[in-house]
């Protein structure tokens, strides 16, 4: 194994896979992954819930930031004025629960608004997106710095199951992944194939999916049209304010002006990759984030061989450009397969098209 490992390039190929492998089982690589891709995962299925209606949604982006930013000073308010309280299962006070349930309603609002600019008003809804990103920027910021807001609500904590079972053969592995880490990044799996039975098994995803292909078909059958596009888009805000919870009550316990770090573009590119499914879209946020985490995981345990002295030496000659390469690695794969896919990937037939009732004026 030495002598294949030593053949120039591919060895430090084959090295690098045999660390991978070994990382998946051995490390958190699996739960780090998880657990980056969680906001994608959840913009994602935002966008296939409004997609999936024929209402699109570029709007994501803003939408996890204002959640972000509401969720985070909710909970700062409610935490002042119960300072003492007791910490439930998965770390949860009334302060955490009252901030995700505050970022979830600001979340579907913003939604609202979208699907009234969309549906309603019939306005561009590229356009209608592109506000809603630039206002909740915008905004954001500008109240972060007016409020200048001190102190933390504390975060989400993990369930922390018995370490006789993280020690099981394979279960262990399985639930290290999953249940290790916030509720929200363990709800996601259960989010995404709900959804998934739901879209593909069920009468309302009959529905859904019809408004989304063919509307005026959808019509004549009795399905009102604009109604379910509304009712979609709306809930499909409550993934994007479980996002923004994620970020600042979960994974952070602040807000930072951007915190977003343009997360909603690659919850986009994880639908059109996903093709518009929810098991689909998982997948690519999974697959766009688990460089990042592999990151983070060479950073901390480099692999052995030539490979780890290499990837050390960079590290420690270069360590800004080393940080960034990994950083950046998600937007670089994103770019390349948005530029292999979106040809192939064909969205529902009336994805974007507003749709107005026949004798309507």
């Amino acid at each position: 194994m030495d002598v294949v490992f030593g053949i120039p390039v591919i060895g430090f190929v084959l090295q690098f896979l045999a660390y991978l492998v070994d990382a998946i089982f051995t490390t958190n690589l699996p739960a780090q992954t998880l657990q980056l891709a969680t906001p994608i995962a959840l913009g994602a299925l935002c966008g296939v819930m409004c997609e999936r209606s024929g209402v699109v949604n570029i709007g994501i982006e803003g939408m996890m930031l204002t959640c972000a930013f509401v969720g985070f000073m909710a909970a700062m308010v409610v935490h002042e004025a119960m300072p003492g309280a007791v910490a439930g299962p998965f770390g949860f006070t009334p302060a955490l629960v009252i901030g995700v349930l505050a970022a979830i309603a600001a979340g579907m609002l913003v939604s609202l608004l979208h699907a009234w600019l969309s549906i309603t008003v019939r306005a561009d809804q590229i356009i209608s997106g592109t506000v809603i990103n630039i206002i909740a920027l915008g905004l954001t910021g500008y109240l972060n710095r007016l409020i200048k807001p001190s102190g933390s609500a504390g975060t989400l904590d993990a369930l922390r199951p018995p370490h006789e079972l993280l020690d099981l053969p394979i279960i262990g592995w399985i639930v290290k992944m999953f249940f290790t880490s916030g509720p929200i990044t363990t709800a996601v799996i259960f989010l995404v194939v709900i959804l998934q039975v739901l879209l593909f098994r069920s009468r309302w995803g009959l529905r859904t999916r019809a408004v989304g292909e063919h509307p005026r078909a959808a019509d004549t059958v009795g399905i009102d049209v604009i109604r379910v596009r509304y009712r979609n888009v709306i809930l499909g805000g409550i993934f994007a304010g479980l996002a923004g919870a994620w970020l600042t009550l979960e994974f952070n316990a602040s807000f930072q002006n951007g915190m977003t770090a343009n997360r909603g573009f690659i919850a986009l590119a994880a639908v059109i990759f996903g093709r518009w499914t929810p098991i689909g879209a998982f997948g690519g946020a999974l697959l766009f984030m688990v460089w990042e985490a592999l990151g983070i995981a060479i950073r901390s345990n480099p692999p052995p061989g030539d490979l780890g002295v290499f990837l050390s030496g960079i590290q420690a000659s270069y360590p800004s450009m080393y940080n960034n390469f990994f950083g950046a690695l998600p937007y670089l794969l994103t770019l390349v397969v948005l530029a292999g896919v979106v040809g192939r990937s064909v969205p529902p037939a009336a994805d974007g098209q507003p749709y107005v009732k026949e004798g309507a004026t």
